[in-house]
């Protein structure tokens, strides 16, 4: 079994490319999806594909460096409230523009957490440029309660050791397949394959061999392989134990499954 533990099929260039796209994945043994929210505005779109699409999940929240509303801790758990949502975010913290005020941004990410307290869901995270900030406020915030994955992982071992403490997991992307992350590749030999999801980031970040085009999420086979490498496994263990994480860190997928 395959799962992609973090896609966003509603921002795929064309309007009839979400649909497409996921015929193609599941067409390439992909089962299981996590459509994963970046903005409020999102909600009804996202939930209308998730039940026509009932092995597509999704989740609400407001990316770091989202637009639009920005609404209660409280009015993000009441939103929550249906099954095929799964988790809170994309949350986090994002320092891709240099030097500044991140201060919103941190009171962002800590009502997520507080949400996803609420709601009784694990938080989905995005880390950019801000390891030690992220780990500072998911230890301030005791997130290890509520528990979840960074998504998109691509910092050193102390980072990742940091976040196993806390009970998180880790989803590796395309990036893993770069030229240029052999540091990622390194580290990723030694963590721990019951700790790891594996994602596309769709429509981003595209793995070798497919940079430059849009992202679909039946590559994350492309991960998958590359993963079994470093490890010296085949890619149906892989696939096969990063599902049953996927389904361990989200109790409501497995509710569905």
């Amino acid at each position: 079994m395959i799962v992609d533990s973090h896609c966003h099929f509603h921002l795929l260039e064309r309007p009839d490319s979400a649909d497409a796209a996921l015929a193609e994945a599941q067409a390439a043994g992909v089962e299981y999806f996590c459509n994963v929210a970046v903005a409020i505005e999102e909600r009804e779109r996202l939930l209308a594909f998730s039940e026509r699409h009932p092995n597509v999940f999704t989740s609400i929240g407001v990316h770091p460096c989202g637009q639009g509303s920005d609404p209660s801790a409280q009015a993000l758990a009441a939103m929550a409230d249906h099954p095929q949502v799964i988790a809170i975010g994309e949350t986090g913290l994002d320092y891709g523009n240099g030097q500044g005020d991140y201060g919103w941004q941190q009171d962002r990410f800590r009502r997520h957490v507080d949400a996803a307290r609420l709601a009784g869901l694990p938080i989905i995270v995005h880390s950019r440029l801000a390891p030690a900030d992220t780990v500072a406020i998911l230890r301030e915030t005791n997130a290890q309660d509520v528990g979840g994955v960074i998504h998109c992982f691509v910092e050193d071992a102390k980072t990742a050791n940091a976040l196993l403490a806390l009970g998180f997991y880790l989803s590796l992307s395309g990036i893993l397949t770069f030229r240029n992350a052999e540091a990622l590749r390194e580290t990723v030999t030694e963590l721990p394959l019951e700790r790891l999801l594996v994602e596309t980031d769709c429509p981003y970040l595209a793995p070798v061999p497919h940079r430059g085009q849009e992202n679909r999420p039946g590559w994350v086979s492309e991960v998958i392989e590359c993963i079994a490498r470093l490890k010296g496994l085949s890619p149906e263990d892989v696939a096969e134990q990063t599902a049953n994480n996927f389904f361990h860190c989200f109790a409501r997928a497995q509710a569905r499954r």
